[in-house]
């Protein structure tokens, strides 16, 4: 393929990596305004934003194999068909219920697009620099989509409804069809290789099973029958499923690809620094709406640096890792540079915007250079014929994360705020900050400020308490990763198992 095509390719994929990534943080600015609008709970709220990435996280697995075998090009269209499709019904839900079905089948779509992109992007760039530096730009995109997320919600909600942070992927699904069609060659699909529906099923059924059993702990009174239920539902399912998978002549997941020291922990970065970044998003995006009073357009500007450095950050890491004889240093380096960020708005979240944009940078530039680099980390270790499989396990590493950083975030975030508001006040005060501060809105001047306070500085608490807990992860993941790198060099082995194996810690 000529060289000028290849990068055609590359922008093709990559617009409609855009629709994916930013749909994952998009919503967190109309949060306020949709929690109203559909009279939701907190607990409908957190499913809202989080059955995306779960439904993804389920179902990426088996749309790599069926990429695989149907070819990436054909998934790639029907996935991008499906994702506008779904975006219509999103922004005309009428009811928090219609909107989770919604945002269930975008995951459906995206779930079939994103290991297309990687895998087209893998196949297309047989040059392993140039396969480098493509990557490095696709992460770039992923990055800089999840953070500039909040901008473009931001931006249409200051002159239209929320619905139109869905709208407004109608326009981009149309352009992104017609330039496939017209410029993504079709690729050779290997039909041996069955696909595993069931498996699929399996998966995705046991990780909303688990988030609903993390979700019902965190209320302020569970119910406890419920909880134990989801739970033994989402371990059972884990369990069949991974016992077909070492029974399957044709797995989803091929275990034996985990044997490669450098691909596990790429895969581990992957989930928490994709968690850590959904929980400081949704965390981050509520205090300044509801805290701070900002619009969500100052809400969404206050995030451009976030968003700005990823990208630098991705772009520079591509061009590092293919002069670095010891890149798992550069992984190591932006866990740490991540860990700091969110050390800084632990201790710094009241202080002068400019240690507030300090902080920012930080985050960006951490989150873009861990994306580029596990990036690479993973797809260099795959084999060509395997590269959908790799691709739905890079892929599935993010969503997964995303899906855990959500529920685990948003329910520290939900436990530690009514725990702080305490059990002397009503269930609408307790229940979330939205709920407390539109009962504040019917109560007398003097009641309404007291509630009002107490709901603000209750959420405080827990946004501290997730910015501790993504700074604690973030530093305890680094400190793994290279002490396991520490071990690995001294028992150097004679046959590297990998293109970074020999020379990579």
């Amino acid at each position: 393929m000529q060289s000028s095509k290849r990068w055609l390719v590359l922008s093709v994929v990559s617009v409609a990596l855009v629709l994916v990534t930013v749909d994952m943080t998009v919503l967190y600015i109309a949060l306020p305004q949709l929690t109203r609008d559909l009279t939701a709970s907190a607990s409908a709220k957190l499913w809202i934003v989080n059955i995306y990435p779960l439904i993804v996280s389920g179902l990426l697995l088996g749309a790599g194999t069926l990429g695989d075998r149907l070819g990436h090009k054909k998934l790639f269209l029907l996935g991008l068909t499906v994702f506008g499709l779904a975006s219509l019904l999103a922004a005309y839900s009428g009811s928090p219920q219609r909107l989770i079905a919604a945002r269930a089948l975008l995951g459906v779509g995206a779930a079939m697009m994103m290991p297309a992109t990687l895998a087209i992007i893998r196949l297309t760039f047989p040059d392993e620099k140039e396969r480098a530096m493509a990557i490095g730009i696709w992460s770039a995109v992923a990055s800089g989509g999840a953070a500039a997320g909040p901008l473009v919600g931001g931006a249409l909600l200051e002159y239209f409804w929320w619905g139109s942070v869905f709208l407004i992927n109608i326009p981009i699904v149309v352009l992104a069809l017609l330039l496939t069609c017209w410029g993504v060659p079709a690729d050779s699909a290997d039909r041996s290789r069955p696909w595993d529906l069931p498996g699929s099923l399996q998966v995705t059924t046991a990780l909303v099973s688990l988030a609903y059993a993390i979700k019902e702990f965190a209320k302020p009174a569970p119910s406890y029958g419920y909880l134990l239920a989801a739970l033994a539902t989402g371990i059972g399912l884990l369990a069949i499923f991974i016992l077909r998978q070492r029974r399957s002549r044709h797995p989803l997941i091929d275990f034996a690809i985990f044997s490669t020291p450098l691909f596990t922990a790429a895969i581990i970065a992957a989930m928490i620094s994709s968690a850590c970044l959904m929980g400081i998003d949704l965390a981050l995006s509520q205090r300044l709406q509801l805290v701070m009073g900002l619009t969500p357009l100052q809400t969404g500007l206050f995030f451009l640096p976030l968003s700005s450095a990823a990208i630098v950050g991705s772009l520079l890491a591509g061009w590092l890792l293919t002069r670095m004889k010891r890149p798992l240093r550069l992984l190591v380096a932006a866990l740490l540079l991540y860990s700091l960020g969110a050390a800084g708005f632990l201790f710094c979240y009241d202080a002068p915007m400019a240690s507030q944009l300090l902080c920012l940078l930080l985050l960006g530039a951490a989150v873009g250079a861990t994306t580029t680099s596990v990036s690479n980390f993973i797809m260099l270790n795959a084999p060509p014929h395997r590269a959908g499989m790799a691709a739905s396990l890079e892929e599935t590493s993010y969503e997964l994360g995303a899906a855990l950083g959500i529920t685990v975030m948003g329910s520290i975030m939900s436990a530690v705020y009514s725990d702080t508001v305490g059990p002397s006040h009503g269930a609408d005060i307790r229940d979330s900050l939205d709920q407390a501060l539109m009962v504040a809105e019917s109560l007398p001047p003097e009641t309404a400020a007291a509630v009002t306070m107490l709901a603000r500085s209750a959420f405080d608490q827990s946004f501290s308490a997730v910015m501790a807990t993504a700074m604690a992860v973030l530093l305890m993941t680094a400190v793994l990763i290279w002490l396991s790198a520490r071990v690995r060099s001294t028992r150097r082995p004679l046959v590297a198992q990998s293109p970074y194996d020999a020379e990579s810690h």
